[in-house]
């Protein structure tokens, strides 16, 4: 309670000076979004549940990965971690992303850049470490199933990364700068160009830490480019390309040390798009590459013997997305789309002194197309109807029809009460149908049916908002590993009940301090790992001359990272604090500290995660 008591202290100590302005308060327009339906909408008009988190906050604590502040202020939405920097891949990795219990290393969240999908083809799940901030303009987290314009993988929700870009003529370049704790360093670097029709972005990362434990290092280098065309007012194109690569050391966990296991994982996606733009009608064209190369020595225990062999496999996904938005007349929004993914996976061993290749344990591919509509109505000024259905063939799943449908009624100039049902489904991955011992070709579907009520407002001319959601999932046909006829087997048993309610609220109190905090509440009735029962946060944000000071406060409680064969949960409280000063109209000054109360946690199970960090750096621009 002490601690608590210090931190919430330090978290309103910059509230005394404001709570005496009389400044002017600037407020907040509406959000206006992409992800709830393929063409901008405004938020108040969907039915369905949608953050946004802007580059203002996503940059504000010095990150390099958006996940830890989505995690952050996204209510309902989790990150796991387990160290300083890096999240990695195979047994033991984090940056697993669950939304009301649904997700972590599952892929029943799906991840989006620019709207397109970016997962691991093989095992289905999102690669963490490649979403780095300097690519994103802003992030955009529908919660709740978003199947029916997304496919397969977004039962849980999606995660919208919308990349930057230029709208003015001129140059701009940034750079940031960080070093600090365990041998941490950082470096980011992004230019923006806009000439007439013509802009371009190129970014390039690079971040390295010893972290906290041994034989815990970690490095990543990874760049990003962009080239876009207007060609006139209703036509434009693009094509970008993002490539990652990474290398992770791994210590195992405190309970099953292990030595000499190592990760070097590679990732990319390359994009081109073709939009338009009419007074009453907009739609896109676009095709994708998503691939990655992967290379990994699982270790071995003290005094055993050390891996003969790499574990190697490759995977791509490459797909084609066409739609079209039309208003067919006042107050109406009909989207019509198809969708193609192609699915490649292959797994094998190479050995490690001869470089030879071995025990191919699959080459596998999967086809998946679909054509889906979504309609959207304003029946009065008060109220909007939308309903969507998609038809979705795979080509081991089958054929799966997905619905949902929703009202809004807008009760007050600034107020809008939500009601939604909506079926999310996830398709069997190539490891779950073909790899190993458990594997079964004849899995179905997993499925879930989300009910949802929500109410949003807005009070104070903007300067203040708040909402509530309160929602139900009840899913079956989750896939589960169970002995069959003496042998572990992938089959179609399990059975989730999640219930939960979701409150946040902002407030700017004048053109120096806002506020703004979150809550969410998860009942489980089947345990789940890495999906806590209670997560609480509360930020604050003062930016006065020269000064940019942020802190925030988060709490987690009843968090599993054990659920056989015993429990283990986990409370923490994290105060978090960044401190930046423009010294210079082009040179800004920073330092941040993490987990500021020392605590002592895990979000893996054997994982402890690091006490007190710090860092400090530079960011030019020009």
């Amino acid at each position: 309670m002490k601690k608590l008591i210090f931190a919430a202290t330090l978290l309103c100590a910059a509230s005394v000076e404001t709570a005496a302005q009389s400044d002017t308060v600037s407020h907040k327009l509406d959000d206006v979004v992409v992800t709830g339906t393929r063409s901008t909408a405004d938020v108040r008009h969907l039915p369905m549940t949608i953050s946004v988190v802007d580059r203002e906050k996503l940059i504000e604590n010095q990150r390099t990965n958006v996940l830890p502040t989505l995690s952050e202020q996204v209510p309902g939405l989790f990150v796991t971690s387990r160290s300083m920097m890096g999240y990695a891949v195979s047994d033991g990795a984090a940056g697993g992303i669950s939304l009301r219990g649904l997700g972590s290393g599952s892929g029943r969240v799906m991840v989006l850049i620019d709207g397109h999908p970016q997962y691991q083809g093989i095992f289905g799940h999102s690669i963490s470490d490649s979403y780095q901030t300097m690519m994103a303009g802003r992030v955009e987290v529908l919660r709740g199933p978003a199947s029916v314009l997304y496919g397969s993988n977004a039962m849980g929700g999606v995660v919208n990364i919308v990349t930057r870009r230029m709208r003015a003529d001129g140059v701009k370049t940034d750079v940031n700068l960080g070093a600090g704790s365990y041998g941490t360093f950082q470096a980011e670097a992004t230019n923006r160009v806009r000439s007439g029709k013509f802009y371009s972005v190129l970014s390039g990362q690079y971040g390295r830490s010893d972290n906290h434990r041994p034989r815990m290092g970690f490095e990543q280098y990874g760049g990003y480019l962009k080239l876009g065309y207007d060609f006139s007012p209703h036509w434009a194109a693009y094509a970008d390309v993002n490539v990652t690569h990474f290398n992770s050391s791994y210590p195992g966990s405190t309970h099953e040390p292990l030595l000499g296991a190592r990760q070097w994982i590679t990732r990319g996606v390359a994009t081109a798009v073709v939009e338009n733009h009419y007074g009453r009608t907009s739609g896109a064209v676009s095709v994708y590459h998503n691939f990655g190369r992967h290379k990994i020595n699982d270790g071995y225990a003290p005094g055993g013997q050390p891996q003969e062999n790499y574990f190697r496999s490759d995977d791509a996904l490459t797909g084609f997305s066409i739609y079209q938005s039309a208003a067919l007349f006042d107050g109406n929004r009909l989207t019509v789309g198809v969708d193609y993914q192609h699915i490649y996976g292959k797994v094998w061993n190479r050995v490690i002194a001869t470089g030879e290749d071995l025990d191919p344990m699959g080459d596998a591919h999967e086809n998946e197309i679909a054509g889906y509509v979504d309609f959207r109505q304003d029946l009065f000024r008060w109220l909007t109807l939308d309903a969507g259905l998609r038809l979705d063939h795979h080509s081991q799943g089958g054929t799966e029809w997905v619905p949902q449908g929703g009202l809004v009624f807008r009760l007050s100039k600034d107020g809008e009460l939500k009601a939604m049902v909506g079926k999310g489904f996830r398709n069997p991955t190539i490891r779950e149908m073909y790899l190993w011992g458990p594997a079964n070709a004849d899995l179905l579907p997993e499925r879930i049916v989300n009910y949802e009520l929500s109410w949003k407002q807005r009070l104070m001319d903007g300067a203040f908002s708040y909402g509530l959601n309160l929602f139900y999932i009840d899913g079956d046909n989750m896939i589960q590993t169970a002995m069959v006829g003496n042998r572990p087997m992938n089959v179609n048993t399990g059975e989730i009940g999640n219930s939960g309610v979701e409150a946040e609220l902002a407030w700017r109190a004048n053109r120096y301090f806002s506020l703004n905090a979150n809550y969410g509440f998860l009942h489980m009735e089947n345990k789940v790992l890495a999906s806590p029962e209670h997560k609480a946060y509360i930020g604050a944000d003062y930016r006065r001359g020269r000064w940019t000071l942020v802190g925030g406060l988060q709490y987690v409680g009843g968090l599993y990272t054990q659920v056989s064969p015993a429990e283990e949960k986990e409370n923490f409280l994290l105060l978090n604090a960044t401190a930046a000063y423009r010294a210079l109209p082009w040179l800004g000054i920073w330092v941040k500290g993490e987990n500021l109360l020392a605590q002592k946690y895990e979000i893996n199970y054997g994982y402890p995660m690091p006490k007190a960090t710090f860092m400090g750096g530079v960011k030019i621009n020009i």
